[in-house]
């Protein structure tokens, strides 16, 4: 049972920074707007040539291309007033890539989730203020893991955020198809370097404020909910007098 109890434990600690890691790069992954921030902050218009209203149609299609089954991106746009596929054959395949990618960082995101809630509710439907203690020492750990993590990637990427884009690409894919053309490849155009910089910066952010929320909500917690108070000690029986002895 102890070996089980540690366990869960460290499984909980691993669990909450992937989770809040997971969840803000889920979030970003599948907004539209975002993306479209990213085409009017980087000129997508002008480096692709094609227009805005198709850009902006083109971020709700690779939102939905993340969460549905289909097996190929293909987007129809206008450039140079003809209508033309947004992607060529090498972005496309690489589309195929980051989708797997992306239901892949998905179900990690789900099965952290079910792990973290179910830890949780476990300690309080078996709890006791040892435990909710317990729990609260747990919760700064996993933080501080997380700390770590994004501490280990944010100096990476401050001494150099193009040899830490490429090296990340070349662990997670296994062939070269995101070596794309900013001069010709559609895909790079309209997500330039830049932009992937700055989407890294806010899930950093992102994480680093709900790790503090976590931090608050534990410390505070430690400090001051009421300490268990030790089980008063039981009194001896008093003891009885003895009969005294018969008279001869």
């Amino acid at each position: 049972m102890v070996v089980v109890s540690r366990l869960a434990a460290a499984c909980f600690i691993l669990a909450l920074p992937i989770f809040l890691i997971t969840s803000n790069v889920r979030i970003l992954a599948s907004n539209a707007d975002y993306y479209q921030h990213g085409f009017r902050k980087y000129n997508a218009v002008q480096t692709t040539g094609i227009p805005l209203a198709d850009l902006d149609r083109a971020a709700g299609q690779i939102v939905d291309y993340f969460g549905d089954d289909s097996s190929s991106l293909r987007i129809i746009v206008t450039q140079d007033g003809q209508e033309t596929s947004l992607f060529n054959a090498r972005e496309t395949e690489h589309m195929k890539d980051v989708k797997s990618l992306m239901r892949f960082v998905y179900r990690v995101n789900e099965v952290t989730l079910a792990i973290v809630l179910t830890y949780v509710v476990a300690v309080f439907l078996w709890t006791r203020e040892k435990s909710l203690r317990t729990l609260a020492v747990q919760s700064l750990a996993g933080v501080g893991v997380g700390f770590a993590a994004i501490a280990a990637v944010g100096v990476f990427a401050l001494t150099g955020f193009n040899q830490a884009w490429g090296r990340f690409h070349e662990l997670v894919f296994s062939n070269d198809l995101w070596k794309l053309n900013p001069a010709t490849d559609h895909l790079i155009q309209m997500f330039p370097e830049k932009f992937w910089q700055e989407a890294t910066y806010l899930v950093g952010g992102l994480t680093l404020a709900e790790a503090l929320i976590v931090v608050i909500a534990a410390t505070s917690y430690l400090l001051f909910a009421r300490k268990p108070q030790p089980a008063p000690a039981r009194s001896a029986p008093a003891a009885t007098p003895a009969d005294p002895a018969p008279v001869p």
